[in-house]
């Protein structure tokens, strides 16, 4: 990579071009279309199955977490 591939911020890191390229162009762009692109759906299992839930207590709700959610997705108690 030669160095007009490059640019140096103010700590001294190399940047590629094309990454700052993309960054301003990004910044350039309207802030609702920056959103509209910023945020990617995940599908959670159990979690989005349902449209809707209701608990009575919090204990209720965290009892539920730990009975019906895989760990990974980290509702589990700590």
């Amino acid at each position: 990579m030669s160095n007009r591939d490059t640019t140096t911020n103010s700590d001294g890191e190399s940047i590629p071009r094309e990454w700052l390229e993309e960054f301003e162009a990004a910044a350039r762009r309207p802030l609702e279309q920056r959103f509209k692109y910023a945020f990617i759906k995940t599908y959670k299992p159990v979690l989005d199955d349902a449209e809707f839930r209701a608990f009575d207590t919090t204990a209720d709700y965290r009892r539920w977490c730990e009975e019906s959610l895989p760990s990974w997705l980290g509702y589990g108690r700590v």
